[in-house]
Formats: structure tokens, C-alpha cells, sequence
């Protein structure tokens, strides 16, 4: 489907995207989605992502959800991720439109809208949303100020956004190439494209987009490639940018998508003689010398809320008693190790999203008695007692209760914390 044409202040810039995206479509389209259906067919992996967004919020599964700049599958996808809601796609690329549209009949979607139309029109639609997701988007924007404020337009006052963009230290070596490029004259052709291929063989040892290229192959095909280094739009966003530019659009940051790699309580971050001096600064300006310490986040991804919410639905605090009641769910994504362990460990568990080697949580025996009766139903209180029960041990509840806040920092648990709210 189509949204009437309007004139823009960047008119020209957004006609030069839309034609790159008709042309090199990224992602590269699928056919098949079958594993992706059978993946979230898991209801506990639901409840996970659900609850990452809305910690406070009782589990429901008809939420509406914009895909904003949805590329040529993700609105698919979460049509199936989530059968019950209603799922609207748009994106400025024809092509992408067409692809997703295929991917709604091939796959029956009736619970799918997609349209052609920029982010800046996204009013047009005359509707709001429980979620937004806007990942990989905003940084291609000529105007990202306003593309962010037109979806906040759209977000419902209790509902939540997630923000992916491009982060610059790790992308030194992309704008490096990308201004090799432009001084050459290298343009977006099929030949030009595989004599770049060609040439990335060459690069020597240590160039910084050297090790970018070994953790994600796949630029080595024509579409991501295009993507990267010879986009018409693109620029990055440092974490105090990030935050800048989130505030100035009339939101607030929730929370990192995958937090351990900003947490000054996971990984290397914590064993650094300045991890003292990390902990004592406000939570955005700790996340600002991390990313400079780490020096290869390559994009962020964050949750975020309307900056006018009468409910704080972000919300998490292990202080008090409240947390007894929080029921912690498992991230589906966590493996539990256990050979070749640390002195003193029984298992580590281990996130597998996360990219640095860094970020994992030795556990030991009471603590994985503790993690083994996470089901995504029993309350903390409940799971302390189930051990007690059977173990006919004491349990100090602050050593249980930094256990499950470990769990969190690590991106283990989620929590659903919705009976504290409601008194259920």
C-alpha cells in the first residue's frame, strides 16, 4: 500500500535513500521464516521480551506495534513473533514493501499492515501504538531529530520504544572506508561493489575494520556492504548522544536492551582499578566512560518511554522487600556451562547475544540451586522457599537478593514485577 506523496525540506536526500534501498535492499530478503516461527513459538521467550520492555506490566500478547522503517522482513517477523497483535510496517522503500507484503501472503499474516511512507509522515496513519521499534533507521534520516519525534508522536503514553543506532568508536574503520570512497569517487554499482569486495582481501593487518570484518562476514555480500560503506546517509551516536538526543525528542532512556556491556557490575569493567571511581557517577555518565573504555560498540540499543508517562513502567528495584515478589524469567538466549569452570564455580552462565568474551557469571552451588528453580511462575519468595524446603538450609536474603540482581545485570533474568503492582 501507498500513503499519498508530500513535499519535504530534504526532499532531495530522501529520494537519494529511498532509490539506494530499492536498489540494495538490507537486510538481504528472505524467503523462508520458518525458524524464526519455531523460535518464538516459546512462550517463556515471549514473556522474556515482553517483560524487558514492560517489567510492571501484566503479560498480554494484543499489543499494537509499529515497525517503523521495517525493512524487508522485520514486520513479518513480528507478525509471527506475536500472532495476537496487530503489527503495522512502514518503510520509504518500495521494494521492501513488496517484500514484506510476500512474506504476509506466504505466511497468511493477517494481523499485518505494511505501507510505503517515511518516518516523517508517520502521523498520517492516524493511529498510536503500545511499541515502537525503530532500529537501524534514524542514523539514515537527513532530519534524525525530527524522524524520532514523529514516532514519539505516534507512541502511546504508557508505551515503550526500542532505539537502535550506529555508535562511532566501533565504526571507525566503516568511516574510514566510507571516506576512502567518497574520495574516489566509488559509487553504489553491482561492478564497483565487487571490486570493493576485492579489495577489503587487501586491507592491512590492524586496519580497524579488520577485526569489524571477521565478527560479521556477511559484509562481504553486495547488500550489506552498500549498507555500510557507501549509504548516502549515516552518522553515529556517542552515549552521551544517545541520551541528547533521546531527551531533546521528549523521551527517556529505560534501559540498555542488553545492559551488561555498560554495567560497571559485569565483566572486565568491574576488576579495573578505576571500577571504584565508575560506580560513583550518575548512570549515563558511567555508560559514557564505558563505551570509551570497551572502544568497539559499534551501535546501541536501547528502551525507551515517553518522557510524560504517568507510569513507570521501566521500573526495577531490588531495595526494600518488593523484590520477594518479582518473578524472575529466564533470558532464552542463556546457556549454562559446566566444564572447564573457574575455582569455586559449579557453572557459568553465559548470554550468547552478547559480543564480548568478558561477560560471563560464575555461579556457585546455593546460587545455581537458585537459577534452577527460575520458572518464569515462581515469585523470589517462592523459589526461597522451594530450596529451603528441600535443602533444610538458612538463606541470607541479602546475598539472595545481590544473586538476582547479578542475574539482571548480566542479561540472565528479566523481570516480570507486575505483582507488586497490582497486589496479585
Amino acid at each position: 500500500m501507498t500513503l499519498a506523496e508530500y513535499p519535504t525540506a530534504s526532499a532531495d536526500v530522501l529520494e537519494e535513500v529511498r532509490s539506494f534501498y530499492d536498489r540494495y535492499p538490507y537486510p538481504p530478503p528472505v524467503d523462508n521464516l520458518e525458524k524464526y516461527q519455531r523460535l518464538w513459538q516459546d512462550r517463556q521467550r515471549r514473556r522474556a521480551d515482553y517483560h524487558l520492555f514492560w517489567p510492571t506490566r501484566p503479560y498480554r500478547e494484543d499489543q499494537s506495534i509499529l515497525i517503523a522503517g521495517c525493512g524487508t522482513s522485520q514486520a513479518a517477523k513480528h507478525a509471527l513473533r506475536w500472532p495476537a497483535a496487530q503489527v503495522t510496517g512502514i518503510d520509504c522503500s518500495a521494494t521492501s514493501v513488496q517484500r514484506t507484503d510476500e512474506l504476509k501472503e506466504k505466511y497468511n499474516l493477517k494481523n499485518l499492515q505494511v505501507y510505503q511512507l517515511d518516518i516523517e509522515r508517520v502521523g498520517d496513519l492516524g493511529t498510536s501504538f503500545d511499541q515502537v521499534v525503530c532500529t537501524g533507521v534514524l542514523h539514515h534520516l537527513a532530519d534524525p531529530d525530527a524522524g524520532l519525534r514523529a514516532v514519539r508522536s505516534v507512541l502511546k503514553p504508557d508505551g515503550a520504544m526500542h532505539l537502535m543506532v550506529y555508535a562511532p568508536y566501533g565504526r571507525a574503520g566503516i568511516y574510514m572506508l566510507q571516506e576512502f570512497c567518497r574520495r574516489l569517487g566509488v559509487r553504489a554499482t553491482e561492478a564497483e561493489i565487487r571490486d570493493l569486495i576485492n579489495s577489503l582481501s587487501a586491507l592491512p593487518p590492524g586496519h580497524p575494520l579488520e577485526s569489524l570484518l571477521r565478527q560479521a562476514p556477511d559484509f562481504r555480500h553486495e547488500a550489506a556492504l552498500a549498507d555500510a560503506l557507501l549509504h548516502p546517509q549515516d552518522r553515529a551516536y556517542s552515549v552521551p548522544q544517545l541520551f541528547d538526543f533521546i531527551e531533546k525528542a521528549g523521551l527517556r532512556v529505560g534501559r540498555w536492551i542488553r545492559q551488561a556491556p555498560y554495567s560497571v557490575h559485569c565483566g572486565t569493567i568491574a576488576k579495573i582499578p578505576q571500577a571504584v571511581r565508575i560506580a560513583r557517577l550518575p548512570p549515563p555518565e558511567q555508560y559514557a566512560a564505558i563505551e570509551l573504555f570497551r572502544g568497539t560498540m559499534a551501535r546501541h540499543s536501547v528502551v525507551a518511554y515517553r518522557n510524560d508517562s504517568a507510569v513507570s513502567h521501566s521500573q526495577v528495584s531490588l531495595a526494600g522487600d518488593g523484590w520477594l515478589s518479582y518473578v524472575p524469567v529466564r533470558m532464552s538466549d542463556t546457556i549454562c556451562v559446566q566444564e572447564r569452570l573457574p575455582s569455586g564455580a559449579v557453572a557459568v552462565l553465559i548470554n550468547q547475544t552478547h559480543t564480548y568474551r568478558d561477560l560471563f557469571m560464575p555461579i556457585g552451588p546455593m546460587e545455581k540451586r537458585l537459577f534452577d528453580a527460575i520458572d518464569g511462575v515462581r515469585s523470589i519468595s517462592d523459589i526461597v522457599d522451594k530450596i529451603l524446603l528441600f535443602s533444610h538450609q538458612t538463606m541470607n536474603l541479602d546475598i539472595t537478593r545481590t544473586f538476582f540482581e547479578r542475574l539482571w545485570w548480566h542479561d540472565q533474568v528479566v523481570f516480570d514485577a507486575s505483582r507488586q503492582v497490582t497486589g496479585v
